[in-house]
């Protein structure tokens, strides 16, 4: 466990909680308008610094955030998943934003899948949702093969408010249930 929290090993990856060098991937995985879609959208350079420097900064206040993903072979970062519960959320979340070309490797799933586990055993939450846009499919698609099941649409605080969202999720006993 480093000084911000802890760092999580899979078959393939690495999650570990931001570090400043971690912002140029930051920034170009919120640059691409395909990865930013459904991310809140493409962002600036100084845009993109303040959602980075807030997930680095949950984990100094509160102990969790989104982990850093890095690529075990490579040591490249490919993007940002885990536990999340901004203001006004509706839900503890475990999301999700990879890279394009980590796309379509499993990569989500393996990494959402340990943050699973880590959010359930080490953070205690008891239910975990997941914030989707209806055309995400991609998405849905990770929401469904983790075992997490639609539950109808939601609300995001504002400045999202406007974006169409649906909530996925599931219980930590049916997650404890499935592993």
């Amino acid at each position: 466990m480093s000084d911000s929290g802890p760092t999580l090993h899979t078959a393939r990856l690495i999650l570990r909680p931001t570090q400043a060098e971690d912002f140029e991937g930051w920034a170009a995985l919120m640059s691409d308008p395909e990865c930013a879609r459904y991310l809140g959208g493409v962002q600036s350079r100084a845009q993109a610094w303040r959602g980075f420097a807030s997930i680095a900064g949950s984990w100094q206040l509160y102990g969790f955030s989104m982990f850093s993903v890095m690529e075990r072979s490579t040591s490249r970062w490919i993007g940002r998943l885990g536990p999340w519960r901004p203001e006004g959320w509706p839900g503890n979340e475990v999301g999700w934003g990879l890279v394009r070309d980590a796309w379509g490797q499993g990569y989500a799933i393996e990494g959402v899948t340990a943050a699973m586990d880590w959010a359930v055993e080490q953070l205690g939450w008891q239910d975990i949702v997941h914030a989707i846009d209806p055309a995400n499919t991609r998405s849905q698609a990770v929401a469904a093969r983790i075992g997490s099941t639609l539950r109808g649409p939601s609300k995001l605080p504002p400045p999202f408010d406007n974006a169409p969202i649906e909530l996925w999720g599931q219980t930590a006993a049916a997650w404890r249930a499935r592993r």
